[in-house]
This record gives structure tokens, C-alpha cells and sequence, in this order.
């Protein structure tokens, strides 16, 4: 059951912009602090006596218990203040990466990375779709892909910085100015944005209505099709690249530079594609998806351009599943986000186990064919199921 509470649109305020630019910055610590071991997995093995292959747990465990506490937090939170639950998540999140940077043993950093999934769970359900209690409906697009764009930036300015910061002074300084940084956003979250009220109880049975419904099923297999593609293939880029690519080691960071800066353009090119099709754009993305992976074994010199391709198409990829799922479930939106955030964390974490068991099996080009071809899946599944998704929404904003 889905109790409503009140549809009335707002008006765009600069305290509403900045709302959204908070919301942003919360996401962009998220991400940061969840990718932030790819960066530093060596030092931190080495400092716990551990394999590479059991710091890597890092990675892994953020996504499984995000994908369990989506659901898991949105529900019992209830009737709780969205304003105050996107705090209390980002206070969570600040005692996370203060945690791991004062780890004394390997089990208190993992301990750390569940807290951290516990915070992508929650803060992703609620604050990725918060857009349209924000901002005026013809704004929402925008205001969603600016939301969004804290995905790639967390690739291309966070884990960067963190990475730089942890070979200059220690891995656990990069999570203590993450602890920093999420403090510094938590007050911003308090100052700028406005009360927000439930306006759709969210509880188990709804979540089953989003799930049947035909159209989110839709965007349930698409999702996971393209998420797994990717993470199968990107988690193993470096190695692709110095290995067949034959790109010199001190190249590499480039080439990701490359690929996270297109990410943002992909991002907000979707923001401003996906009110006119957007069908169109999210096969569009998946299409370009699997020409990059498929075309990369023969690419040599070419491995750049099809990275720059491949970082436009994934860019777009988050703001179309998440804007899919809201609109096949207009009237629980919430709800909607709650099956985006678990099924893209699900199969982000899983995409890139598989893609291991894949790497270690075969090589790393075998893994870029068998991601193109997911992404060719994800294309056809949108293409060719998705022609009862609606092209614009306007039901109210949860």
C-alpha cells in the first residue's frame, strides 16, 4: 500500500539548486569511498598481511550489502524525513571511512565496507530520485543528470585524488579526508535542504507492484545485462590495455582520464536526449557499449578513441535505468529507485566477480567479446521489449 501525502511540484529556488548540488556531492562521496581500494588494494594487503585476492573483498562486499539494504533501509525507515535519513546515512558514511582509516585489523575495514554499502543501499534509494522534489518538473531531466554526473566524477576526480593522496601520505589518510569530506557534505545536506516529508510509504508489497510491473521488468534485464557487461569488462581495462592494447604502464592513467571525462559528457548528453526518446537513448548507449568492447582486441592504436566511445556510452547508462524505473512506476516512485538501486549494485558486484572467473579462465579480450555481446543483449531487450515505456512522465514526484 502506498500512502500519498502531497504532489505539489516546487518552484526552483537557489536553495533548491543547491539542494540538488548537495545531493550530488553526497552521491560523488559514495562512490568515491566505495571504488576508492582499487586505487590502493597493494598498500592496504600489504599492511594487513593478506592476499591481493582477499583485499579485492573491499570492492566486492559494498555492492552485495547495498543491493540487500536498498530495500532493507527504505522500507524501515518508514515515515522518517527524507532530509534526515540522507543525513544520517551520510553520518554513517563519515564513521565508515574514519573506521577504515583507523583499522587495527582486516575484519574492522571490512566491517567499514559494510557500513558503506548500507549507506549506497540507503542514500541511493532515496536521494537519486529526489530530483523532483527539488526542482520544477521541466527541470527535473537536468537536475537528474546533474545528480548523476557524481558517478563518473567519483571515477575521474575522486578515486584519482584519493589514489595520489594515499602514495603521498598513507592509504588510511585518503579514507580520513574522505571522513572529511563527508562531514563537510553532511552539513551542507542540513543547510540546504529543504524538510522533506514522506510522500509515498514505501513497504514490501509495493516493491513487488514495481517488480511485476511489466515495463520495470523490462528495465530489470536491461539493467542488468549492460551493468554486468561493463563491470565484467572495465574492472579488467588496466591489464587489457598494458597487455594486448600494448599502452605503456605511465599511459594508462591517461586513457582513464579519458574515458571518466566522456563519462561526464555521456551523462549530461543523456539528460537532454532522454525527454525526447528515451528508448532510443538507453539502446543507443547499450549499442555503443558493445561496439567499444567488441572493437578494443583489434583496436591498437585506435584503444583511445573507442575508450573515449565507451566512457559517452556508460555515462548515460545510470540516469537511464534509474529514469526507466521511475517511469514504470510512476505512482511509487521511491519504490522505483529502491529496484534500480538493488539491481544495479547487485549486478555491479557480480559483473565484475564474473569477469574475473572469466579473466582467470581465459584473457582479457575474451572478457571485452563476452561484454559486447551482453551490451548487444541489453540493446535488442530495450529495442525490441521496451516499446510500451512512456516518453515523458507527469505523475508527481515521490
Amino acid at each position: 500500500m502506498t500512502t500519498t501525502i502531497s504532489t505539489a511540484a516546487p518552484a526552483a529556488t537557489w536553495k533548491s539548486r543547491l539542494g540538488v548540488v548537495a545531493v550530488m556531492m553526497g552521491i560523488f562521496s559514495i562512490v568515491t569511498t566505495e571504488i576508492l581500494p582499487i586505487g590502493l588494494l597493494p598498500p592496504i594487503a600489504d599492511e594487513f598481511g593478506i592476499s591481493a585476492g582477499t583485499a579485492g573483498l573491499t570492492m566486492t562486499i559494498p555492492g552485495f550489502v547495498a543491493a540487500v539494504a536498498a530495500p532493507a533501509v527504505t522500507v524501515a525507515s518508514g515515515r522518517i524525513d527524507r532530509r534526515t535519513m540522507l543525513c544520517v546515512l551520510m553520518a554513517v558514511l563519515a564513521v565508515a571511512d574514519f573506521l577504515a582509516a583507523s583499522a587495527q585489523a582486516y575484519w574492522m575495514m571490512l566491517v567499514s565496507r559494510v557500513l558503506v554499502g548500507l549507506t549506497i543501499g540507503g542514500f541511493w534509494s532515496i536521494g537519486a530520485g529526489l530530483a523532483g522534489r527539488l526542482v520544477p518538473e521541466r527541470s527535473v531531466a537536468r537536475a537528474t543528470a546533474v545528480i548523476f554526473a557524481a558517478v563518473p566524477l567519483g571515477s575521474v576526480l575522486g578515486v584519482p585524488a584519493g589514489t595520489f593522496i594515499g602514495h603521498l601520505a598513507g592509504w588510511r589518510t585518503s579514507f580520513l579526508a574522505m571522513g572529511l569530506l563527508t562531514l563537510g557534505i553532511l552539513a551542507a545536506l542540513v543547510l540546504v535542504l529543504p524538510p522533506l516529508p514522506v510522500t509515498q510509504v514505501t513497504r514490501l508489497n509495493v516493491l513487488w507492484q514495481v517488480i511485476r510491473a511489466p515495463q520495470a521488468q523490462i528495465g530489470l534485464v536491461a539493467t542488468a545485462l549492460i551493468v554486468t557487461a561493463h563491470f565484467g569488462t572495465y574492472t579488467y581495462v588496466t591489464p587489457f590495455l598494458e597487455q594486448v592494447g600494448g599502452v605503456d604502464a605511465g599511459l594508462v592513467g591517461a586513457f582513464l582520464l579519458a574515458y571518466g571525462v566522456a563519462g561526464i559528457a555521456g551523462n549530461f548528453v543523456a539528460g537532454a536526449t532522454i525527454p525526447r526518446s528515451l528508448r532510443s537513448t538507453f539502446a543507443c548507449c547499450a549499442c555503443a557499449l558493445a561496439a567499444a568492447t567488441l572493437l578494443l582486441p583489434l583496436a591498437g592504436a585506435w584503444s583511445l578513441g573507442l575508450l573515449v566511445v565507451w566512457g559517452l556510452a556508460y555515462g548515460a547508462v545510470p540516469v537511464c535505468s534509474q529514469t526507466w524505473f521511475t517511469r514504470s512506476a510512476p505512482q511509487a516512485q521511491e519504490a522505483a529507485m529502491v529496484v534500480f538501486t538493488s539491481s544495479f549494485q547487485a549486478t555491479l558486484s557480480f559483473g565484475a566477480l564474473l569477469g574475473g572467473v572469466v579473466v582467470d579462465a581465459t584473457s582479457t579480450s575474451t572478457v571485452m567479446v563476452l561484454g559486447g555481446l551482453l551490451a548487444i543483449l541489453a540493446a535488442a531487450t530495450i529495442a525490441l521489449r521496451g516499446n510500451g515505456q512512456p516518453t515523458e512522465t507527469r505523475s508527481s514526484p515521490a
